[in-house]
């Protein structure tokens, strides 16, 4: 069931500025809109789901190695992946608020809250019927939900026949017919739908009136793309084998907001799996169960995803699919597979002159290959983790806390030391046993405040486990180890603390629940 839960997205951008995760860009200036800097903890956790990522994709497989190519790239490569002439959004102004719209994402969005009416009828039901529920025949039966989903199908096949046909008027009437106002000043007075290039132009060149007009990549894939021989020759892959990047790419959304989501500046982690022709749907189908095990081995819950088939396809696709993620704002995009055919390759041979074909020595001949992507949002994936480890809690004593419930190994920092006194050598042992870990560990050293407090600090940035150096430390070199997120402890010995800690904090625990 989706969240839409606007007052949840609010605390959480509250609780990253406040512990260190992300700031708005440029504050002291009073801002810039939809820029963010990642802070203290923000540039760990997000480093951390780059290396997990990474070590799934590359490490834990033979065929696959990875590339990072320029942000900058020669113009000749974006007119052939498509983008100067079709990397466009419909883009929609309304006349009293001045505010700009894209015009699909309205639509969806009243799609979104007809959503929401038939979860809203599922639950009332579920309570009703208790252990006799049977949602899907519910869904099916009941005439309010059927009448709601008619609706939902009804809205998609116009939706889908404006944006494939591109008469972007459709699209205007749809708006006008479904009554959808502006958000901000609920005014219906719309212009007409206009088509908006999303790429950023510079120019490259000392001086202006000579210099090439070159644009920001707005996706890290054509790296891959025309790196494609590069990599197959000097690797000696053979097909199938897959390029994986984690790079910036930029874009000049109309509209960016919902804090991280949806950036002008962002980061992708994108893997391009080349296939033989023909055997591209079976790789499609074994890439989307390779992901949803990436997502699901992280512990967050079942129900926070859920796969989305295009309606509307991609020029390039011929197959393509969103995991998507329940954010507070519902579920949205968070990573995407597309069966690409051989669209990029044989684009660039057409635009370069070059040939980008593989030689097949057991057929005896060269072709081709058609691509497999996988293309997942850095940001969004550090939205997805916030949003499902923010956690308001009432304990045992009725005092309250706020932790953020990230799994371990993806955690900013693994462990704090904390000295219980500032005296009796209590500090200088706590400095003894980080000096041991920092090595393997992201650690934080804390001793001012009571204990109490000092823990409540750690929950609140996601710190795994505290160890607590006490009195009885000095005596018999054990110390206590608190868990996060049950807040229990137990008492262990410093010569075990490294083989402890890496068993409850390594990535390695989550390869290993990957297929």
């Amino acid at each position: 069931m989706a969240n839409l839960d606007e007052n949840l997205l609010k605390k959480i951008v509250a609780h990253a500025k406040e512990y260190g995760f992300v700031f708005p860009s440029s504050e002291i200036y009073d801002g810039l809109g939809a820029a963010y800097d990642y802070g203290q903890n923000g540039v760990e956790l997000k480093n951390n789901i780059k290396s997990y990522w990474w070590k799934a994709m590359v490490q834990m497989n033979e065929n696959i190695v990875g590339l990072d190519a320029s942000i900058f790239m020669h113009p000749t490569t974006w007119k052939a992946s498509g983008h100067v002439d079709a990397f466009n959004d419909p883009m929609i102004d309304n006349k009293d608020s001045k505010k700009r719209y894209r015009a699909d994402v309205l639509i969806e969005e009243h799609i979104a809250k007809i959503e929401a009416k038939i979860d809203k009828e599922v639950t009332k039901a579920a309570k009703r019927f208790g252990d006799d529920f049977d949602k899907e025949q519910f869904v099916s039966t009941n005439p309010r939900v059927v009448k709601y989903n008619e609706q939902i199908d009804e809205i998609n096949a116009k939706l889908k026949a404006g944006m494939e046909s591109g008469e972007l008027n459709q699209l205007k009437d749809l708006i006008e017919e479904l009554g959808i106002a502006d958000p901000i000043s609920g005014s219906k007075n719309w212009t007409d739908v206009r088509q908006f290039n999303l790429m950023f132009a510079t120019e490259l060149g000392s001086l202006a009136e000579g210099a090439n007009k070159i644009y920001l990549r707005p996706e890290t894939a054509q790296g891959i793309f025309v790196n494609f021989l590069n990599v197959q020759k000097t690797g000696r892959m053979k097909i199938p084998f897959g390029i994986a990047q984690i790079g910036k790419a930029f874009r000049n959304e109309i509209i960016a907001r919902q804090f991280i989501f949806r950036m002008r500046e962002f980061e992708q982690m994108e893997m391009q799996f080349f296939v033989k022709p023909g055997e591209e749907m079976g790789w499609y189908e074994n890439w989307k169960e390779k992901r949803i095990q990436w997502h699901k081995s992280l512990g967050l819950g079942e129900d926070y995803y859920r796969f989305h088939d295009h309606l509307n396809l991609a020029h390039y696709a011929n197959a393509a699919c969103d995991i998507e993620f329940n954010f507070p704002m519902g579920f949205k995009e968070l990573e995407g597979i597309h069966s690409r055919t051989d669209f990029d390759l044989k684009a660039h041979e057409e635009h370069s002159g070059k040939k980008l074909q593989f030689f097949d020595p057991q057929e005896n001949k060269s072709y081709v290959p058609y691509v497999i992507e996988t293309s997942i949002g850095l940001d969004r994936m550090f939205l997805a983790l916030l949003s499902a480890a923010y956690t308001e809690e009432t304990l045992e004593d009725g005092s309250e806390r706020v932790v953020l419930k990230i799994p371990a190994p993806l955690a900013p920092s693994k462990v704090a030391v904390l000295p219980l006194l500032k005296k009796d050598g209590l500090p200088e042992k706590a400095r003894e046993i980080i000096d041991e870990l920092k090595y393997d560990f992201t650690c934080q050293y804390d001793e001012k405040d009571a204990i109490g407090r000092r823990y409540r600090r750690q929950d609140a940035v996601g710190t795994p486990y505290c160890i607590t150096v006490d009195h009885q430390t000095l005596e018999d070199n054990t110390v206590t180890l608190r868990d996060r997120d049950t807040a229990k402890q137990e008492r262990i010995a410093i010569a075990e603390l490294k083989a402890r800690v890496e068993d409850l904090v390594s990535l390695t625990s989550l390869l290993k629940k990957i297929k």
